[in-house]
Formats: C-alpha cells, structure tokens, sequence
C-alpha cells in the first residue's frame, strides 16, 4: 500500500511546487523589472531605481484611483452589510414558502462569472443613467456582495439560540432593541468576516466595475488594465511598478482578513461564544 501510494504523493508535491516556482518565477520577474533600469538579455537589470514607482504614480494619477477604491469598496460594504444581515436574519429565523428557492438565487451571483451577468447588468444601468459614474460601480457590485454577505451571515445566526430572543422580548425588549443590544453584539466576528471579504473582493473584481465605471470612478484593478491596454508607448517597468502597487494592496487586504477571520471557521467560532 505504501508503496503504491508513494508515488502518487510525490507527483501531487511535484504538481504543487511547479505550480509555487512558476508563481514565485512570475511574481518575481514582474517586481524585478519594476525597479530596474534596463533588462533585455541578461539574468539582472542592468541596474535598479524606484523611480518608475514614481512615474506610474504621476502618469496614470494613482492618488485618485486609490481614493476611488477606497470611496467605492466602503460603500459597497457599508451597504452589503446593512442590507445583507438583516436578510439573513429573515433567512435563518423565518420559515416560509420558496425560502430555499430564495436561498439559491441568492448563489447564483456567487456561483456565475461576473461577465455573464455583468452585460446585461450593465446595459440597463446605462439605460437608466447610473452607469459611467460611481452610482453605476456601487451597484453593480452590490448584486455579488450582498448574497455572499448573506450567505456568510445566515450560519452565525443560526447557531445564536431563539431562546435569548424570547427571554428578551418576555423582558419588554422590542424589535429594535433586540437586534441592537443583544444580537449584534454576538453578530460582531460575523459581521467582520463578512465586511473583510466583500472588501477584498471589490477590490478585485475586474469585469462588473469595468463594465460600468467612466473616467471619474476607475477602481485601481480597472487602472491597471487600462494601463496596459491603452494606445501608445509607455515604460514596461512602469506598468510593472503599478502591478506591484495594486498585488501589495491586495496582500495587505489578504493579510488583514486572515489575521482577523477565518472563513472556514465561523460557525465554529459562534459555537465558541454562544453563551447558551
């Protein structure tokens, strides 16, 4: 058995490292000529400088493009989350017909690439003059955002015991009370999870905000597609230094959300601080 078995395990790490050499060999060669000067036919640049950082910050106006990231990603969070939780609250504690219908629509912008949905998305918001500005960003990317804060919410809710509710109600705790004083309090590790990772995925999501953003709402993903693709001659090492720019933000965000949440742990972690 085991030495059936050995030969397989050594093709799977085999897989696994030339899959990690070739990412690192990519990532690598992009942050390498980022700062160098020149580099045509040789292992090294001929020499290194960081002033293409500064170049790309001034040629492609990243200083606003970042502030629009910004400005986008908290709205689409904001709203994900004020929209999203209390739907899910109605998911996890009512029981009605076609709620299981419901629930799988819900996946669906989840499940579906962008560009299948983003085309036609994107057309109606154009004809209805939403489209070409940051009203017409925020949209489109609320249409993934809030299912999948939905559907990162409904467990935590779930594993909250209804008692505590009803003890509450029982106490003269109405509706809002208890949703404010009792429930999102145990909802916070949900709610942070949910934010991070929407947060991270605006930040990333190409097709919907390039479907739907004009000159004054580019996102920095969107920035960078642009820069590659636009008519006339620029540095490579300047294209590279903002690809480096947008793979640091996205590190830091990735970073960030692992630090605070894991995803694969959050029913697990309401269990933990259920106080039933």
């Amino acid at each position: 058995m085991r030495l059936t078995a050995r030969p397989a395990a050594w093709l799977v790490w085999g897989v696994v490292a030339f899959f990690f050499v070739n990412l690192f060999g990519l990532v690598g060669s992009v942050v390498v000529s980022s700062f160098g000067r020149q580099w045509f036919d040789t292992w090294l640049p001929s020499g290194f400088t960081g002033q293409w950082y500064g170049e790309a910050w001034r040629d492609f106006g990243l200083l606003p493009v970042l502030v629009t990231t910004l400005e986008v990603s908290a709205l689409v969070v904001g709203i994900s989350v004020l929209v999203g939780v209390p739907a899910s609250y109605v998911l996890a504690r009512r029981s009605f017909p076609g709620r299981r219908v419901l629930y799988l629509l819900f996946l669906l912008p989840i499940l579906m690439p962008p560009i299948t949905y983003g085309i036609p998305l994107a057309t109606v918001l154009y004809k209805y003059g939403f489209a070409g500005h940051m009203t017409g960003v925020v949209l489109a990317n609320l249409v993934p955002s809030v299912p999948f804060v939905i559907l990162t919410m409904t467990p935590f809710i779930e594993q909250i015991d209804p008692t505590i509710e009803r003890a509450a109600r029982m106490c003269g705790a109405g509706t809002r009370q208890i949703f404010t004083r009792i429930l999102a309090p145990l909802l916070v590790p949900g709610i942070l999870a949910a934010s991070i990772l929407v947060l991270v995925r605006t930040v990333g999501m190409f097709e919907l905000t390039f479907l739907t953003a004009g000159p004054d709402s580019t996102t920095l993903v969107v920035a960078l597609y642009n820069s590659m693709s636009a008519a006339g001659i620029r540095a490579q090492q300047s294209v590279d230094a903002m690809a480096v720019i947008y793979t640091g933000t996205m590190l830091v965000l990735l970073v960030l959300a692992l630090r605070l949440v894991n995803p694969t742990q959050l029913v697990a972690r309401v269990k933990e601080e259920d106080p039933a």
